[in-house]
């Protein structure tokens, strides 16, 4: 079969869910790799906030509920190197799923090591990308298609009940991420202003915001109109029918435009791929069989595939309800978020929530106009104070904005976060400060190299700061990328004492 045979009426799926799932098998992997090195110092026994004092918490709090508020395999292991465990099988199971072997089995494996670990992650994996990655990977066990390696292309359809709610899913996360921005009243949005403090006030800006940042306002603004142009009505041609095919794969490219856009001003670890690859289920097999290779498209095509249990067939539809339900209701309520809402509503949710795979979105929905940054300086003698540099957050005013993505630096962005709210972040910061002054490794490796070397910081202190882009004409005078003011001290001298 030729790519031009891969446009049959009505339109088929199976090689658009062979692209799909490995893509999404990707995700994760760059996922399980990025948390692997940073885990132990967030959540390990020596970390900013271990996972077994939230278990112990939790069980004293909630009794045997806590293994329902709290669904992770660390009930079983918390240890570091049961974390570390996790994160291993995530990324080898994440190569089985790229290689299409055993693809419900690697997908729900996934799907529980991911669940658990960002269980686990408390705050620093609380971000939508998360949940967003857990929905779709959910969704992907009902959408794989049976057997130890089974044809992902020629066969078995895909279930049509499950491509809606992947569709639906994209819908829901653009939909959302524009009508909030809307119904939150922020005057930003309202008057097409929130471009103009967006690529300096974002939680960890790339070189390219610099540019974006000083462009022409009619540029800010024409690009806040195209925004919303895409979240608000776009979404909509994405759920036409199946055989409307230009229409899905003008939806499709217009909604990838704007995530490519995100990611080139931006660090948004794997949101904006995961973003992507959702968006890319809405293609039928003629649309995704121009980008792939004929000689691939033949030898799919004759691969075997293993027919679907009859009892597979009669759960799918229940499946299907129970998650549109419960999907339409987040939905309802992220729109009508400043308004209370029934006590059934939120007690119904409840019962889906501690599984973090039924969400709803809202990008931005409020625009930080400011950029408060918190700075850790540390001394040796509590006289000489110097910064300790994080990896990639700003601090330096000479240092590059730079790309780190599809990584995604954990502390560095809860760092953005503390200082915007730095009364509700306080018992991870105090946690930072007495671990730098330890010098334990797992969280120095978070920060960034000691600015004394090998001596180890003697007293620390958190300074907050203004910082701003500075101007074209600033930048060529000073050679910096920001310039900032002292707003003052969060904390006061810490030191653990002789």
């Amino acid at each position: 079969m030729t790519a031009n045979e891969w446009a049959p009426n009505p339109p088929q799926f199976q090689l658009s869910r062979w692209l799909f799932l490995r893509l999404v098998g990707f995700t994760y992997l760059l996922a399980f790799a990025s948390l692997t090195p940073q885990i132990l110092g967030l959540v390990g026994a020596d970390g900013l906030l271990p996972i077994e004092e939230l278990l112990n918490r939790a069980e004293e709090f909630f009794g045997v509920g806590a293994y329902y508020e709290l669904p992770t395999l660390a009930w079983i292991s918390s240890t570091d190197s049961a974390l570390l465990a996790y994160c291993w099988v995530g990324i080898v199971t994440a190569v089985f799923a790229i290689l299409g072997l055993a693809p419900i089995g690697a997908f729900a494996l996934l799907w529980v090591l991911y669940l658990s670990l960002t269980v686990a992650g408390q705050t620093f994996l609380s971000f939508q990308w998360d949940v967003l990655l857990l929905e779709v990977g959910l969704l992907a066990c009902f959408y794989a298609p049976f057997g130890l390696r089974p044809s992902l292309a020629g066969g078995t359809s895909p279930p049509i009940s499950i491509r809606w709610l992947l569709w639906a899913l994209a819908f829901k996360l653009t939909f959302l991420s524009g009508v909030t921005k809307l119904v939150s009243g922020d005057p930003t949005w309202s008057g097409l202003t929130a471009m103009t403090f967006h690529y300096q006030t974002q939680p960890l800006p790339a070189w390219t915001s610099w540019y974006a940042h000083n462009a022409p306002i009619w540029i800010h603004t024409s690009s806040a109109a195209c925004m919303f142009l895409i979240e608000l009505v776009v979404p909509f041609f994405a759920l036409a029918p199946s055989r409307w095919r230009r229409t899905r794969t003008t939806a499709c490219a217009l909604m990838c435009v704007l995530q490519i856009g995100i990611a080139a001003t931006g660090n948004y670890g794997f949101f904006n791929l995961l973003a992507v690859v959702l968006y890319l289920a809405l293609l039928d097999d003629a649309t995704v069989s121009r980008a792939l290779p004929t000689t691939l498209i033949k030898r799919l095509d004759s691969e075997n595939s293993t027919p679907e249990p009859r009892v597979w067939r009669t759960v799918l539809p229940f499946v299907t309800l129970v998650i549109a339900f419960f999907s339409t209701l987040t939905m309802w309520h992220e729109i009508t978020y400043r308004h209370p809402h029934p006590e059934w509503s939120n007690q119904v949710l409840r019962l889906v929530r501690p599984a973090r795979s039924i969400n709803g979105y809202g990008l931005f929905r409020s625009m930080t106009t400011v950029r408060p940054e918190l700075v850790l300086e540390v001394s040796l003698d509590g006289t000489m104070w110097r910064e300790h540099e994080f990896r990639w957050k700003p601090g330096d005013l000479h240092k590059r904005p730079t790309f780190v993505q599809p990584h995604m630096p954990r502390l560095d962005w809860q760092m953005w976060f503390a200082a915007l709210d730095p009364a509700g972040n306080e018992h991870w910061l105090r946690v930072l400060i007495t671990k730098i002054l330890k010098g334990s490794p797992s969280v120095v490796r978070l920060v960034g190299e000691n600015p004394f070397g090998g001596e180890r910081p003697r007293y620390a202190r958190l300074a907050i700061y203004r910082y701003d882009f500075t101007t074209p004409d600033n930048r060529t005078m000073t050679g910096n990328w920001w310039h900032r003011q002292l707003m003052g001290y969060l904390t006061e001298s810490v030191s653990l004492g002789p």
